[in-house]
């Protein structure tokens, strides 16, 4: 069930949303402005928030860019009365999913909740370097992608990124745009599978008043609010033929125009899409035009499973337990018991890293102590036979001893930087090319007295 924080100055509006919402399925919580969703969510991990833009002591703008620095993952619904395009970059550049205007339907606010339902709880992002986009990874394979995104990413050529579901596509995306010359321009995402195929045109190029039932003002589309940026669109593979067709002329023309409108609408836009489909395939059975197929697949990039990348599994348990800190009462992060994590490193994991961070999300959760053993692990994780990823206990130790030297020396060198800097975790944390909530975290987790 996924927990949506209604962040609104005025009650009749909260409890609206918090009654509808419930009937929909989903827990909910209030808060009566920025301030105190800012308490809240320090407190209690949210999926999602919905908040008004106008609000005292804290307005909508600058409580996303507080949510942000505290959990990057949460999903962010805006409402405002001001429907304009600034409005609507400005907020999706600072990192909202959406927004809805006043006077709203109902029926918005749940369309735009449902959209960001299909996300994993948390929104899952991989462990960043200094750089603070590049993910992390000691398989090869994973820093062939890494390498292959950083070169492409300066120029402009469409971007294809192929995996199975959970692999982590939408984090590659965005490190590509992150190195990109684009990077301080919008960076909009769209789950095109996520969209009923009636809703996503007007989704991705907008409309104009009166262009249907319910559009009593007009609104921009993704691919105008990205101008100048990049958009990403996952799940490509699931777009119905004659959006297609629209999709292709975009692609070629970099124009289009409002659902309801005239004037055509000129974009540059940077297109990395994404699908967990081989497009090949339905190029071949007809489900998928050939002439887009090739229009998007300029540079093609594909994600190995979990499966073909064991040597990070270690890590990203690791990563998880300490994301889910929050949730396991103390505020301290879980350990993970050698047995544990053996069984963990020898499962096949067909739901990629997605499943991997919800097992460690519940494993935190129905775990009274602070070290998970085998008996927290669900049953298909326990009763798994190897498989073609599967690793073998020498290697498990050679891996856990060359993670134990590597934390080792990082405490070391952190230890060193602090004592050179008079304890000041700020300039340490420039020193070392860290953020100072990263030094935090490995202040935390290496115990270094400070």
């Amino acid at each position: 069930m996924k927990r949506i924080l209604i962040v609104d100055d005025e009650q009749n509006v909260r409890q609206l949303l918090s009654k509808v919402l419930k009937k929909q399925g989903y827990e909910t919580y209030t808060a009566c402005d920025g301030q105190e969703g800012l308490a809240f969510i320090q407190q209690t991990v949210v999926d999602i928030i919905i908040s008004d833009i106008r609000m005292p002591n804290m307005d909508g703008i600058e409580f996303l860019h507080k949510v942000k620095e505290v959990d990057p993952g949460i999903g962010f619904i805006l409402i405002t009365a001001f429907a304009t395009t600034e409005t609507a970059i400005d907020a999706l550049k600072c990192g909202a999913q959406d927004y809805v205007t006043k006077p709203f339907d109902i029926n918005d606010i749940i369309t735009a909740v449902r959209k960001l339902d299909v996300l994993p709880a948390g929104g899952y992002v991989e462990p960043v370097d200094a750089e603070g986009i590049k993910t992390v990874s000691k398989s090869p394979k994973m820093q062939q992608v890494h390498e292959l995104a950083k070169r492409v990413a300066p120029a402009d050529s469409t971007v294809l990124i192929m995996g199975e579901t959970g692999t982590g596509k939408e984090v590659i995306s965005t490190a590509i745009h992150n190195w990109s010359n684009r990077k301080d321009k919008p960076l909009i995402k769209v789950n095109c599978g996520a969209i009923p195929d009636n809703l996503l045109e007007s989704e991705l190029f907008g409309y104009e008043k009166g262009a249907f039932t319910g559009a009593v003002s007009a609104k921009p589309g993704r691919f105008e609010i990205a101008d100048g940026g990049t958009i990403f669109l996952d799940e490509i593979g699931d777009i119905s033929p004659s959006l297609q067709v629209k999709l292709l002329r975009v692609l070629q023309e970099r124009t289009f125009e409002r659902l309801g409108g005239i004037s055509s609408i000129s974009v540059d836009v940077r297109v990395i899409a994404a699908t967990n489909k081989n497009l090949k395939e339905e190029v071949a059975a007809g489900n998928f035009r050939e002439d887009l197929y090739y229009r998007l697949n300029v540079v093609p990039i594909q994600l190995p499973p979990l499966r073909e990348r064991v040597e990070d599994i270690g890590d990203l348990i690791r990563y998880f337990l300490q994301k889910s800190a929050a949730i396991s009462g103390t505020g301290k992060a879980k350990t993970m018991s050698a047995a544990a994590m053996e069984k963990l490193i020898r499962y096949d994991w067909p739901g990629n890293i997605r499943e991997l961070e919800n097992i460690i999300e519940r494993c935190v959760v129905i775990t009274p102590g602070e070290v998970i053993d085998v008996d927290s692990l669900p049953l298909e994780v326990v009763n798994a036979e190897p498989g073609s990823g599967a690793q073998d206990s020498e290697l498990l130790q050679t891996e856990n001893s060359l993670n134990a030297a590597i934390d080792h020396k990082e405490r070391e060198v952190i230890v060193r930087a602090l004592e050179e800097h008079g304890g000041n975790k700020t300039k340490t944390a420039l020193a070392l090319g860290i953020s100072r909530r990263s030094l935090h975290r490995k202040i935390q987790k290496y115990e270094i007295e400070s």
